[in-house]
């Protein structure tokens, strides 16, 4: 008797076993299957990456500058304290957060509005506008951080004339002379390339939603707004976090558009820029690698935050419009 009532409370064995429902022969093969298919692809891409951050680990744990390689000494964590007193990185911190949220968050808002307009379009357009779409996001980072900044240019530019109409807009605006117009047209200029690549990933988990429930959910009376918002994006939880979650990752490391378009002036230095240039310009390799780990450990908090507040199994996910 004393076994039937705990079993009927729950005990931890028993929870257990209801979070983790039995697989069947069939699930252990898909799953060895994969694991299989993905395992080598794996191991190389683990060989490749982890050589470089181990040795850039062991490098910050150094006093190294290269233009004097023989008063190298081993230091502890004096670098990260250097870099995490220095309020050059908090600044550069702020700004790679600023760029990160207003660009992933615009993105995804876009995104969704032409993936809408892709699954709705008829067949015969449906390529065309993929094409069409896809274009910005085939350009070349360099390629069209040059084209934003020559449009932008006060001296080559041609915003300021076309749009010399919209109050604060004239040709004497210098973009590129502070730093809320320059964080502008970099954000811009990322949110144009980029949001193609969330519009695709989001028209895929558009591809999961099944047909029936939209149309039961119209059936009922349900508005479009409803419908969007309690039947569509619950069923696209897990396209809706690999959008997210490799957006965010890629503009946190934002570097090019930067580097291009000012260089880092006017305060519109990010972490990436910071790292190359205590690296590269200055030659401080101890001090550059310990920039580069925080760097990577603030990935490392932005994949775990997102998988965490998502809550979505991607393995277990399943689904498709009828």
């Amino acid at each position: 008797m004393s076994t039937s009532i705990k079993a009927s409370k729950g005990t931890p064995a028993t929870r257990s076993q209801r979070r983790r429902p039995h697989l069947s022969d069939r699930a252990k093969s898909e799953r060895r299957l994969g694991w299989y298919l993905a395992g080598p692809a794996f191991i190389v891409m683990l060989a490749v990456t982890l050589y470089p951050i181990l040795q850039a680990f062991w490098d910050s744990l150094f006093s190294l500058r290269l233009t004097a390689p023989d008063d190298k000494a081993f230091i502890w964590f004096a670098n990260y304290v250097t870099v995490l007193s220095d309020p050059v990185w908090w600044r550069d911190l702020g700004v790679t957060v600023i760029i990160t949220i207003v660009t992933v968050v615009i993105e995804l808002i876009l995104g969704f509005a032409l993936a809408l307009v892709m699954d709705k379009a008829i067949k015969s357009l449906r390529g065309l506008l993929r094409t069409a779409i896809l274009v910005p996001y085939g350009i070349i980072t360099v390629v069209s951080a040059y084209a934003w900044f020559y449009a932008f240019d006060i001296n080559s530019g041609y915003v300021n004339h076309w749009f010399s109409w919209i109050p604060g807009i004239n040709p004497d605006l210098n973009w590129f002379a502070e730093f809320w117009p320059s964080l502008f047209v970099i954000m811009a200029s990322e949110i144009w390339k980029t949001t193609p690549f969330i519009s695709l990933l989001l028209l895929a988990g558009l591809a999961q939603v099944p047909g029936e429930l939209t149309e039961a959910a119209q059936v009922d009376g349900a508005t479009w707004w409803e419908r969007f918002r309690k039947v569509i994006v619950p069923n696209m939880k897990a396209a809706i976090m690999v959008a997210v979650l490799f957006r965010t990752l890629d503009a946190f490391r934002i570097f090019d558009n930067v580097f291009i378009m000012t260089n880092g002036a006017h305060g519109t230095e990010v972490l990436s820029l910071l790292a190359y240039r205590t690296s590269i310009s200055r030659l401080e390799i101890g001090l550059g690698s310990a920039i580069s780990v925080l760097l990577f450990v603030c990935v490392l908090i932005i994949c775990f935050v997102a998988i965490k507040l998502f809550k979505v199994d991607l393995a277990g996910t399943q689904g498709g419009k009828s």
